[in-house]
């Protein structure tokens, strides 16, 4: 009788067995999302990479064969340049006060319609309204309806209680851009606001108003804290989208009138000087301005996120 022995089987490591089919499933999860990712990178980052690289050089397209690196000289003469330095503080003037405006109208707005009235929902759908409206088609209504001296909604009303006509593009250019822009975003402004304001804790409100606290007391001690962080997201998302616009100027005043921001600044020097380098100096400075402000913005909203998470 013979015995057999058998040759002890190594035996495969748990985490080694399962670590291949942990990445497989990973890339598995992420694999619907690469088309998506590689037009990302297509649109959007390749010609940001471009343009910097254009940044760089001195490049007239009615001269292609003139080209020539001159480094960081575009971005100096953007910064030190009258007009391009009057269309950056156009910008900035322009920026904060239509986000100012938008929120404190939106603030006044989300309190109106936090409270219970009958056709509450028929007015907010109204109050939306003016955010879905295009841009370009906003600044033409702006424009023709309401601003022109001759048959505009304004100068009629002045004309029925006898008041003068004044022509308000040619008076209050950068009013008049700045108005158009503000009825475009409380909206906006009033969406973000009056969600916050239903996120407030109404048990803290009920006791409040048993002590004896005012609706003013209220507002300023308990409301207005807890807005606090909505009324920073608003502010810096509008801010984002404010300092980028070209519609309301291009369309209105064509950047006249003192009323050119940065971006028109930038459509000026690509498409009627043919400056290549200098326009896409001044719009990497713009982008590079946006991100800051995102970054801030997604700081708020991260923020938000852990205050809602804390309280479930």
């Amino acid at each position: 009788m013979t015995a057999t022995t058998t040759a002890p089987i190594a035996a495969t490591p748990v985490h080694a067995r399962s670590a291949p089919s942990t990445r497989l499933r990973a890339w598995a999860t992420r694999a619907p999302l690469l088309p998506a990712l590689v037009f990302m990178i297509a649109v959007t980052q390749l010609p940001f990479v471009a343009t910097l690289v254009i940044s760089f050089f001195d490049w007239n397209a009615l001269y292609p064969r003139a080209r020539h690196f001159t480094g960081l000289d575009n971005y100096r003469q953007v910064l030190t340049d009258a007009d391009l330095r009057h269309s950056v503080w156009t910008t900035v003037l322009l920026t904060v006060t239509v986000v100012l405006v938008s929120l404190v109208l939106g603030l006044l707005l989300a309190l109106l319609l936090d409270r219970r009235f009958k056709g509450r929902g028929v007015v907010r759908t109204l109050l939306i309204a003016p955010f879905l409206v295009v841009p370009v088609a906003a600044a033409l209504l702006w424009k023709h309806v309401l601003y022109n001296p001759e048959y505009g909604l304004f100068n009629g009303l002045l004309h029925y209680v006898g008041g003068p006509q004044p022509d308000w593009i040619s008076r209050t250019p950068l009013m008049a851009v700045e108005a158009s822009l503000v009825w475009q975003w409380t909206p906006f402004m009033m969406l973000i606001l009056l969600a916050g304001l239903q996120s407030r804790d109404h048990q803290q409100i009920e006791a409040a108003r048993v002590d004896g606290a005012s609706d003013w007391q209220i507002f300023r001690h308990l409301t207005l804290p807890h807005l606090r962080r909505y009324l920073e997201l608003g502010a810096l998302l509008g801010s984002i989208y404010i300092v980028q616009n070209f519609d309301a100027v291009f369309t209105i005043t064509s950047g006249g009138l003192g009323t050119a921001n940065l971006p028109y600044t930038v459509y000026q020097s690509f498409y009627q000087a043919h400056e290549n380098g200098l326009a896409s100096a001044a719009g990497v400075l713009v982008v590079i301005g946006s991100i800051v402000i995102a970054t801030f913005a997604l700081r708020v909203v991260s923020s938000l996120f852990r205050e809602e998470v804390s309280r479930a």
